[in-house]
């Protein structure tokens, strides 16, 4: 059943791609809590700490699709040897003003600076993924990276705790710049899966993603995914605050991961005959239902399973999305049009904490379950009442693999 992925790992430069793309996310997970730690152990305030974490975390989001479509235009390779350059003298910065007590204004400041430098690397690698393995292996590709960056989420907090309480409370972010440094001139240096540039005649306009109709329905879509995942990390939260087990929230949370992680392996190892579209809807309506069921938990021992099973359909919900927008964006847009999905999610997912959090002070934490569940109903509306613009160009050869010497340039078409 697995062997999908057998397949795909004896594609040239794919193993190094997975795993330097590994050490380039890392950071992601690591990032806003080594942030928290450092601010707040220095200042003593959890507010200033969320304030110039979330700074960082909108301005990566605002900056991403103009850094995923300058990769377009100028090619991977220089925006991310030159974006962690800066990326890592803005950490450098950063690091220097929190410990030598500057004012507010000038750690957020900087926090920002930072996050615009800061590129949306799972975005970079499933584009790379494009470009380097033929359509049948893509969906694998995609729940491989899937299935990374469940462990990255799992591993990364974990570490940063250890080296807060082993080290010092700056070295969490000392080793995302670290990380993001080496993994972002490691990953560059894969000239086999670089994606090519989007290289217009004179006189015409670059294709651009977000001109594509069925790539702001998708965009959409992620944004009410990623208000679920916010509500839901509330719901899970609030559940054992309730029952008097607060520090079996992490455990809860880590259980979704779980579950993610399972659906993603089993999905990309099956060859699917519905259409990407169809099967959008189908992930995305697994996933309302999934997590449902977490309004009426009564017990810790059922929340526990309940949250493996709310997890089960985050991935393949995740891995549709993105092979539609492999066959929706136009070509030489991809690093564009992963970053918008990524942005639509973390800012919905900042979204749905805040409103979640909201409802779980006002009635519980079955409030924030209901919210999180209308924010899959918002996903799966769009997933449906946007089926044509979703399947408009899927028949369309919008991509083009990169030609290896002396081999002819083929064009790529989406079944």
């Amino acid at each position: 059943m697995f062997g999908a992925y057998f397949w795909l790992l004896r594609v040239p430069g794919a193993p190094a791609l997975a795993g330097w793309g590994v050490v380039g996310r890392f950071p992601i997970a690591m990032r806003p809590l080594s942030c928290l730690l450092l601010v707040a152990a220095v200042t003593g305030s959890l507010g200033r700490a969320g304030l110039v974490a979330a700074a960082m975390l909108v301005a990566q989001g605002v900056a991403s699709p103009v850094l995923g479509r300058l990769a377009d235009r100028y090619s991977q390779r220089r925006v991310l040897t030159l974006a962690c350059l800066v990326h890592a003298a803005g950490m450098t910065s950063l690091l220097v003003s929190v410990l030598s007590r500057a004012p507010l204004w000038l750690l957020v400041g900087l926090a920002a600076a930072t996050g615009c430098a800061t590129v949306s690397f799972t975005s970079f690698m499933r584009a790379r993924w494009a470009a380097l393995v033929e359509p049948d292996l893509l969906g694998t590709a995609y729940a491989l990276e899937s299935v990374l960056d469940e462990t990255i989420y799992l591993l990364g907090p974990l570490l940063v705790t250890v080296l807060a309480a082993a080290l010092h409370p700056a070295a969490g972010l000392v080793a995302c710049a670290v990380f993001t440094t080496v993994g972002s001139l490691a990953v560059a240096a894969q000239r086999r899966s670089e994606p090519g540039v989007s290289a217009p005649a004179y006189g015409e306009r670059p294709g651009r993603a977000w001109a594509v109709s069925g790539v702001r329905v998708l965009t959409a879509c992620y944004a009410g995914i990623g208000f679920l995942l916010g509500a839901v990390d509330v719901t899970l939260i609030a559940f054992a605050r309730e029952h008097g087990a607060s520090g079996l929230a992490g455990v809860f949370i880590a259980l979704t991961a779980v579950g993610s992680l399972t659906g993603g392996l089993v999905y990309g190892a099956i060859r699917w005959r519905p259409s990407q579209a169809l099967l959008l809807c189908g992930t995305t309506g697994l996933l309302t239902l999934g997590v449902l069921p977490l309004a009426f938990a009564g017990s810790l021992l059922v929340l526990g399973v309940l949250a493996v099973l709310a997890g089960v359909a985050i991935a393949p919900s995740l891995i549709a999305g993105s092979t539609l927008l492999e066959s929706l964006a136009p070509e030489g847009s991809l690093s564009e049009g992963f970053s918008w999905l990524s942005s639509a999610g973390a800012l919905g997912i900042a979204l749905g904490t805040g409103v979640g959090g909201r409802l779980a002070d006002l009635g519980g934490f079955g409030l924030a379950a209901l919210a999180a569940v209308g924010g899959g109903v918002v996903a799966l509306t769009l997933s449906t009442a946007g089926q044509s613009a979703l399947r408009r160009t899927e028949t369309a050869p919008v991509q083009r693999r990169k030609s290896a010497p002396g081999e002819d340039n083929t064009v790529r078409t989406a079944q």
